[in-house]
């Protein structure tokens, strides 16, 4: 097989003129999908490793949607099997998408290095590394980059002609890729050069704010998240009496969770002044506070908790990460969000949504596209978003049954016959080109 590396520019541009001259037969093809092979169409993710975060939770749930249709045989290829974060050593084998893909039968292979805060430059992987990689791409058809993290190992991999000649996706969840460091050069040279083919984008933000920073894939997709509906669902009143006596939360008094990582993009800060500010209008209510960092034994959190007047009481339930954050959106009035930055189409404010929270947030990424009609935005005031926290309490009946409603419009089903419908086209573009 040959491989793709920094001389094949031209036959990038070589493809994009075909694709323009037969549009035509990109429909004609779109649901072939590789039928040619007489066998199901084998598509590689690359993980940068297994952690809390939406990116991961929604592309678990897609790979295990895409694979139990029987259509495509789906692997992993982690570059981590633990990783550190938000003061937190997370294995791979503990973590809730890595079982998640083993309860789908999802076979998932790891390269032996821990997950950090920056990503693995193509000069750090190993020669066994480099080994494993090959051995997992010579198996796929197609390669799909959860986000440009991974894109390091393909470009080590290009280098030493170990990289078939084969599509390569990367999905991209984030509106501030300059925030991503060296991935963002890689991303952007994996373009120019024909190694990545295509992007994904979760929000229209992504793409454009992607576009603006030199991404030019051969060809650019828009697929809004969508989320398991059958998963994140109302509670039965059983249901979520039994929640709230688990969390040690009242019957009927206001709850309002914030599900998000302690990191600066989250701006835990914000939200913790914001409970400040709302609970001493309505001391009743209960917050609940879900994701990696966020516990009190954490001496960040705890620290900045106090800065903003927080403290240690039976209404402030911090409880870090959770495998049932189902459960926790069933009994809440509001899911709030309070982003600085980097969201894209965020998964906590459509799984609270499905539940019947009501989304309240900062307006970052498609947020606001993403809740309209049921959701309330805000600004980055503090008081202002206890406001909005208030409203929505006050008109809650009426957001709950406008939430519920949407229902239909977030669901997973849609996400995955986009993404179905993406790879079928990659791979007959690339069919076409051959």
């Amino acid at each position: 097989m040959g491989s793709i590396g920094a001389g094949a520019a031209l036959g990038a541009e070589g493809l994009r003129g075909i694709v323009r001259e037969l549009p035509g037969l990109t429909n004609l093809f779109r649901d072939l999908g590789g039928a040619a092979m007489n066998r199901p169409v084998r598509v590689l993710s690359l993980y940068e490793g297994f952690f809390a975060g939406g990116a991961r939770v929604l592309h678990t749930d897609l790979i295990a949607g895409l694979h139990a249709r029987g259509f495509q045989q789906h692997r992993v290829l982690s570059l981590a099997p633990e990783a550190r974060r938000e003061s937190t050593l997370q294995p791979m084998t503990d973590d809730a998408r890595y079982l998640r893909l083993q309860r789908a039968g999802i076979a998932v292979r790891a390269l032996g290095r821990i997950a950090g805060s920056e990503p693995p430059a193509p000069e750090t992987f190993t020669e066994d590394d480099l080994r494993i990689a090959h051995e997992e791409v010579s198996r796929a058809d197609v390669i799909l980059s959860l986000k440009e993290q991974p894109l390091g190992l393909l470009l080590a991999l290009a280098e030493r002609g170990l990289l078939p000649r084969i599509p390569v996706a990367v999905t991209l969840h984030r509106s501030d890729p300059l925030h991503s460091g060296s991935a963002l050069r890689w991303l952007v040279h994996g373009t120019e050069t024909g190694l990545v083919t295509s992007t994904i984008a979760c929000a229209h933000s992504t793409s454009e704010a992607y576009a603006h920073s030199g991404v030019r894939a051969l060809e650019p997709h828009v697929i809004p998240n969508g989320i398991d509906t059958e998963r994140f669902r109302p509670a039965t009143p059983s249901e979520a009496a039994s929640t709230r006596r688990r969390l040690g939360i009242p019957a009927s008094v206001p709850v309002v969770v914030f599900a998000a990582r302690f990191d600066a993009m989250k701006n835990p800060g914000l939200f913790l002044a914001s409970l400040a500010a709302h609970a001493t209008r309505r001391p009743d209510t209960h917050y609940v506070l879900c994701g990696a960092g966020m516990e009190w034994s954490n001496p960040a959190f705890r620290g900045l908790a106090r800065q903003e007047g927080v403290m240690e009481t039976g209404s402030v339930h911090t409880l870090g990460i959770r495998d049932d954050m189902p459960a926790v959106y069933q009994i809440a009035d509001i899911v709030a969000l309070t982003s600085a930055f980097g969201e894209a189409s965020p998964l906590c404010l459509l799984e609270g949504a499905a539940c019947g929270a009501t989304p309240v947030t900062t307006d970052v990424g498609d947020a606001a596209r993403q809740i309209e009609g049921f959701g309330v935005i805000t600004s980055h005031d503090p008081t202002e978003i206890a406001d909005a926290w208030e409203t929505a309490i006050l008109h809650r009946d009426q957001l709950r049954s406008a939430a519920l409603a949407a229902r239909g419009r977030i669901g997973r089903e849609r996400m995955i016959d986009d993404y179905s419908d993406a790879i079928s086209g990659m791979l007959t573009r690339a069919e076409i080109a051959a």
